[in-house]
């Protein structure tokens, strides 16, 4: 997956590439070859960097419509030769979702390519997921040869046909061809979806990993056996321990918790934390200060799991490090501190906005301990977080903070959040913006008109057509 560039927040592109609400409401204002042109850039060029987690494809879909796109740009992208050159799903991804938003919107055209790409396309799996949800029978049907056809008759074709089947998102067209009156078909299928039951069955009889019976010095062993493959799994190691571990065993585990080799190191400091050990803290502290960077994060991750009124004290002593434990005791404060914690919270996201930028992994936190705490004088750093990050999660986390912190979240930022990419700053705008603003009371109603809107939207809508509501 390419690194997406993000265009400056205040031009077109960049608006939709952040999938924000005034992207949309600049783009309807702005002359429709130049907004289609930055649609079409977002949707062949996937923004996000999270692209399994952020939304961006209902977003694009509905712009799209408001702008009667067409659909040349998309169908060059799937079917160029690039689609044979690069697999990686993450390349068509988007595009494909928002054709499936267009297809349940009843755009045919959008129906009939994703028929088209699911049959020619080397990422067919998604488009027929896709389908799954929006098709009829017989068009599902109708793909049963070509998918089929994509998988040899010997043996290593059968096996990856029941490895397609077993991890289909979406069953239903599976289903439909184990019943289809062609033996060819439904053989076939019902034969792979047999094999995926099989081999899910044998994966369950050979668990790998500790067993019952297993010392301290054996869970240990395997942590280490794991870092050096270069899978951690000093976190599992640790429930084991839980498990294995009796009073006697205390001293080993502190011993490996101070100057053990890597893995069991960690897996003591997890240990340790978790059972709220006295001695976890200053081990925390003493691995911070002398561990390898494997064992910096263990530590630092295992601290900000602590629930402990000595866990937070320790970390008002904590928050003014210039190091990875300072930040994370700003973490701990922003998720339990106190209204007492209030200026180092906001000392911490300050600083994180000034030395790592507005889209720092430690600002999800941060962010949403400022709203918690209702920390006002932190309103112009959470606008700015707003405005800037290229994160649609990070941005609704923002805005949930300013609805706590800044009083004119209702009439500002709340509005253009009805248009955002994501359901839950849709969720909280509607129960936020100010009805005043004819444009709020306009898209709450196609809000709760739409079918492909998420229901907790138009929950939050319909509670503003309460019996007390003002919507005119």
């Amino acid at each position: 997956m390419f690194d997406p560039v993000i265009a400056p927040s205040g031009t077109l592109l960049g608006l939709l590439q952040r999938g924000r609400g005034d992207g949309t409401l600049h783009a309807l204002t702005a002359p429709r070859a130049e907004a289609l042109a930055a649609l079409d850039h977002c949707v062949l060029r996937d923004p996000r960097h999270d692209w399994q987690l952020e939304n961006r494809s209902l977003y694009y879909a509905r712009l799209h419509l408001d702008l009667n796109g067409e659909l040349d740009a998309m169908e060059a992208h799937l079917f160029g030769a690039q689609d044979v050159l690069d697999t990686d799903e993450s390349r068509t991804g988007l595009a494909l979702a928002v054709l499936g938003h267009l297809a349940s919107y009843g755009r045919r055209d959008a129906l009939e390519l994703l028929r088209r790409y699911a049959a020619q396309g080397s990422n067919w799996a998604w488009a027929l997921d896709e389908l799954a949800l929006r098709d009829d029978d017989a068009g599902l049907r109708a793909l049963a040869a070509p998918v089929l056809a994509r998988f040899a008759t010997d043996p290593e074709g059968e096996a990856e046909l029941a490895a397609a089947v077993r991890d289909a998102f979406e069953p239903r067209p599976w289903r439909l061809w184990a019943e289809d009156p062609r033996p060819s078909i439904a053989t076939r299928v019902r034969a792979a979806q047999e094999t995926g039951c099989f081999d899910r069955w044998q994966r369950q009889l050979r668990p790998t990993g500790p067993r019952p019976g297993w010392s301290v010095r054996a869970v240990f062993e395997w942590a280490q056996q794991g870092m050096e493959r270069g899978a951690a799994l000093y976190v599992p190691a640790a429930r084991c321990l839980v498990a294995v571990a009796g009073p006697e065993d205390r001293p080993e585990i502190l011993r490996a918790a101070r100057d053990g080799i890597d893995g069991a190191r960690c897996t003591a400091l997890r240990y340790l934390a978790d059972g709220n050990d006295p001695g976890a803290l200053d081990l925390i502290e003493a691995a911070v200060a002398d561990g390898t960077p494997a064992v910096v994060e263990a530590a630092v991750d295992a601290f900000e799991r602590m629930r402990s009124v000595a866990a937070v004290d320790r970390a008002r002593r904590w928050a003014q490090r210039p190091d990875a434990l300072g930040a994370a005791a700003g973490r701990v404060l922003a998720c339990r501190g106190a209204a007492r914690d209030s200026d180092l919270v906001l000392g911490a996201l300050r600083e994180a906005v000034r030395g790592e930028g507005p889209d720092a992994p430690t600002l999800w936190t941060l962010v949403d301990g400022a709203g918690r705490l209702g920390i006002a004088c932190a309103a112009p750093v959470l606008r700015h977080v707003y405005r800037e990050t290229a994160s649609s999660h990070l941005r609704g986390r923002a805005a949930r903070a300013l609805a706590a912190t800044d009083p004119s979240f209702a009439t500002g930022f709340a509005v253009e959040c009805l248009w955002d990419c994501e359901e839950t700053t849709r969720e909280l705008a509607a129960r936020h913006a100010e009805t005043g603003d004819a444009r709020v009371v306009e898209r709450l109603r196609r809000l709760a008109a739409d079918p492909a809107e998420e229901a907790e939207v138009q929950t939050a809508v319909r509670s503003r057509f309460g019996p007390d509501a003002t919507l005119g």
